[in-house]
């Protein structure tokens, strides 16, 4: 059980007048339609079927749709779906295959995999057991609080689940119990707080194929495209020597460039002891989630020798908490969010899969490496990580930003030439590092934002900085861990 936070204040404001924001969501639906309808009635590229390329029209128009927001993602997704059958293009089984896709089952499972962990408050524990032990001062309270959302990261498919489930309530009570709030000296510690374990998130996203739900979807462009198939244990590997480099000097690079006043943390650890001891002993269930979460973790680890396929495990996983009532069948009905994903990610699953089955992405690429022969793979593939992540600004959200951009990247990066396995890991390694550019690029962002301890220009500018970081480590070590696993 979390330690009673005070209510944040709503202030209602008066809505904007005026004809655009009186129109604001035709507006944009307009805008929205007229993209899709200019490329749709452009003539089809040589190479492209007429079909792929309509199709390539509601893609694009969905994609907008989902940058824009004039209505909910899942509408625009639904909207899109109808527009394909109407059509013609697809038949309604074609349309509705996302829908029964493994890989966004696993999400689902994902979304109630990690109602366990706060439910039994296993997740609180762990977090809590690490600043007890390391919450000296503020530093070592930055490193405790990273590791402790690293193993989270571990059981957690979620960024968005583990920010705002776990870490961002243990960071706003340390901050209270400390004197710092967002009307009262934030950046007496809580401030420093936020964003170590934002960028934290950042990392920890990418470490596993898991990390966060993006990843999952990242997943299936790559066996969509790329013709290539990476397990968990491969994308951990791949990954493991940047992000641990990362993570090494993330709390002490954001002490440097945005330093706590309050040095010293004693109230940290005695707030520690106070919430674990309210938590009290170890609950069964926080037992059996735990041997849940290490056979689940394993069965990922070893897909290669097992063969079973991860959503399995994951859908498996939420069957034992349900059966050893870890969560009940209630808790599941009441996650929107897993059920809103499930349809406007289905949704665009569905137009990405059938834009590859038309042979959408393979024209795609033998263009653009026909269009730009000669130029070399490596500062094509530089070039195209660099748009890709900075393009961060225009998106609000950064599941959206990976459906709309990461299978266009991947494709331009295949057809310059980029070996297709170390082109998809780049790319999905980069997925993560942007998640904190703005407060608006991703769940996680907008929830620690949401605390009131940053301001947006500060947010801002820490975030350029520390991404630029990011793409030094993963440029130059990663390139170098990459050349020695053999992946160029």
């Amino acid at each position: 059980m979390a330690i009673p936070q005070k209510k944040l204040e709503v202030v209602e404001k008066t809505p904007p007048k005026g004809f655009y924001y009186k129109y604001k969501k035709f507006i944009l639906l307009s805008l929205c339609v007229s993209v899709g309808a200019a490329i749709w009635f452009y003539p089809a590229p040589n190479g492209f079927s007429e079909a792929s390329w309509h199709l390539f029209a509601i893609f694009a128009s969905t994609a907008l749709g989902f940058m824009l927001q004039p209505v909910p993602n899942g509408v625009v997704a639904i909207l899109a779906l109808v527009m394909t059958v109407a059509t013609g293009i697809l038949e309604i089984n074609q349309a509705l295959s996302g829908f029964s896709a493994s890989v966004i089952w696993l999400i689902v499972s994902a979304f109630i995999f990690s109602v366990g962990l706060i439910k039994t408050g296993l997740g609180e524990r762990v977090a809590y057991l690490l600043m007890k032990k390391f919450g000296s001062n503020s530093l070592r309270l930055g490193y405790s609080l990273s590791f402790g959302d690293l193993l989270l990261s571990l059981f957690i498919p979620s960024n968005t689940a583990r920010s705002g489930g776990i870490m961002f309530p243990i960071i706003r009570s340390i901050s209270e119990v400390t004197g710092s709030t967002p009307e009262k000296r934030p950046r007496k510690i809580g401030a420093y707080l936020i964003q170590t374990v934002m960028q934290t998130e950042n990392i920890t996203s990418g470490l596993t194929l898991t990390g966060m739900a993006g990843n999952l979807i990242i997943i299936a462009f790559i066996s969509q495209i790329a013709n290539v198939e990476i397990s968990w244990i491969a994308w951990f590997a791949a990954a493991i020597v940047p992000c641990l480099i990362c993570l090494l000097f993330i709390p002490w690079i954001v002490y440097k460039l945005y330093p706590p006043e309050m040095k010293e943390t004693p109230e940290a650890k005695v707030l520690a002891e106070k919430a674990l001891a309210k938590l009290g002993p170890m609950k069964w269930q926080e037992k059996v989630l735990g041997i849940i979460l290490i056979l689940t973790i394993t069965g990922w680890a070893t897909t290669n020798l097992t063969n079973i396929d991860a959503t399995t495990i994951g859908l498996a996983a939420v069957c034992a908490m349900l059966i050893s009532n870890v969560i009940n069948w209630k808790d599941v009905t009441n996650q929107s969010n897993a059920w809103d994903t499930l349809i406007w990610m289905g949704g665009m699953y569905s137009l990405a899969d059938n834009l590859a089955k038309l042979e959408f992405f393979d024209s795609f690429a033998n263009n653009v490496g026909g269009a730009l022969e000669g130029v070399s793979w490596v500062p094509a593939l530089i070039l195209l990580v660099l748009i890709y992540v900075f393009s961060t600004y225009a998106f609000a959200s950064g599941t959206a930003h990976i459906l709309a951009m990461y299978p266009i990247m991947l494709g331009l990066a295949i057809g310059l030439g980029a070996p297709p396995y170390l082109a998809s890991l780049v790319l999905a390694f980069s997925s993560a590092i942007f998640q904190s550019m703005t407060h608006y690029s991703s769940g996680p962002a907008a929830v620690f934002y949401a605390g009131g301890f940053v301001e947006q220009k500060t947010w801002w500018k820490l975030g350029l900085q520390l991404v630029c970081l990011y793409l030094i480590v993963f440029g130059l070590v990663g390139s170098l861990w990459w050349k020695v696993l053999g992946l160029w």
